[in-house]
């Protein structure tokens, strides 16, 4: 069976791992990562990527490779623009990471990536029109229309997180505007609110604080043992969340919307999300509002696999399409 190397760079770590062509991942590696500089950022990649290939000798079963990560990333052509979302160094990522594993390689962002496992090997493929929401640290979305996922002009499509929900609000965003739905709808935004109105705040949360950022896991554990505190900044989430949702179910028509990241791997708050979606809204969204089916902590590394697959599903064609075109 045909594999799929992911290399899944986030803030805090790097995944390398290797999927199958059904979407099980096979086996993976993690590295820290921690750096901020982009051509740091690339050359620590490739030796991680080095450090894997020698570890676990891939071999031939590799048909092609994916990278996903943060910042401005150019599906089509393999570049990678910038870590930030501010200008910064056209590297032609793709084609290092491919010319190291002699493979078609890709590369795109980290919930675009999560996008594409879901439309190859997971709640989408059986679905051509649908919106994946993930809300983790951030909140970003990944659009597939007809099949095909929206990367935008500039690569920079499904900042849904900037979208304003209440224009009032005196909450600063850091893309210049005010009341912006990822300071409430994230792992971020809760941070912010709890931040916010510390005084409130149960001890026990105020502990878990201590190491940098109050963890959503344990607002809403605590929000289902009945903290008012955490309820009220649970719920605050939740209906910033479906408001959002709806607003991206009226503006591209799904037939699915398919939610991941790790604020919505809980049980509670996605029952929360769900219940105060609207039926009238939701009415055409027949194949339903459902979770990811890959675990949370991973569904970078298999969408970056996925973005890899892709990559070598448009090569094959190609070569196809040339080969009939000159009869080689």
């Amino acid at each position: 069976m045909n594999t799929y190397l992911g290399m899944d760079y986030g803030g805090t770590k790097l995944i390398i791992g290797e999927v199958r062509e059904d979407g099980e991942l096979l086996r993976y590696r993690r590295y820290p990562t921690g750096l901020t500089g982009q051509e740091e950022i690339a050359a620590h990649l490739l030796q991680c990527l080095d450090n894997y290939v020698a570890e676990e000798a891939p071999g031939d079963r590799i048909r092609g490779a994916g990278i996903g990560i943060v910042g401005i990333s150019d599906f089509r052509n393999g570049i990678w623009h910038s870590v930030n979302h501010e200008k910064g160094i056209p590297i032609p990522l793709a084609q290092m990471a491919a010319d190291r594993l002699g493979v078609p390689a890709g590369i795109d962002n980290d919930v675009r990536s999560a996008a594409t496992a879901e439309l190859l090997w997971g709640e989408g493929k059986n679905c051509s029109d649908f919106i994946y929401v993930n809300a983790g640290t951030g909140l970003a979305a990944g659009f597939v229309i007809d099949g095909k996922v929206l990367h935008g002009a500039h690569c920079d499509a499904g900042e849904i997180g900037h979208m304003v929900v209440d224009y009032r609000s005196s909450r600063e965003c850091v893309c210049g505007r005010r009341g912006c739905c990822e300071l409430t709808a994230s792992g971020i935004g809760i941070h912010k609110m709890v931040k916010e109105r510390q005084a409130e705040a149960p001890a026990e949360l105020l502990e878990l604080g201590r190491n940098g950022r109050y963890p959503a896991a344990a607002v809403f554990r605590m929000a289902r043992e009945g903290n008012d505190f955490c309820l009220s900044i649970a719920e605050e989430a939740a209906a910033v969340l479906s408001c959002t949702i709806m607003n991206l179910v009226r503006m591209s028509d799904p037939d699915m919307v398919v939610a991941g990241g790790g604020l919505m791997s809980d049980p509670w708050f996605f029952q929360q999300v769900e219940n105060l979606l609207e039926k009238v809204t939701m009415r055409h969204v027949s194949k339903g509002f459902r979770v990811s089916g890959f675990d949370a902590a991973f569904s970078g590394v298999i969408g970056a696999a996925a973005v890899g697959c892709l990559k070598a599903e448009q090569l094959d064609k190609g070569t196809n399409k040339q080969h009939l075109m000159t009869g080689e």
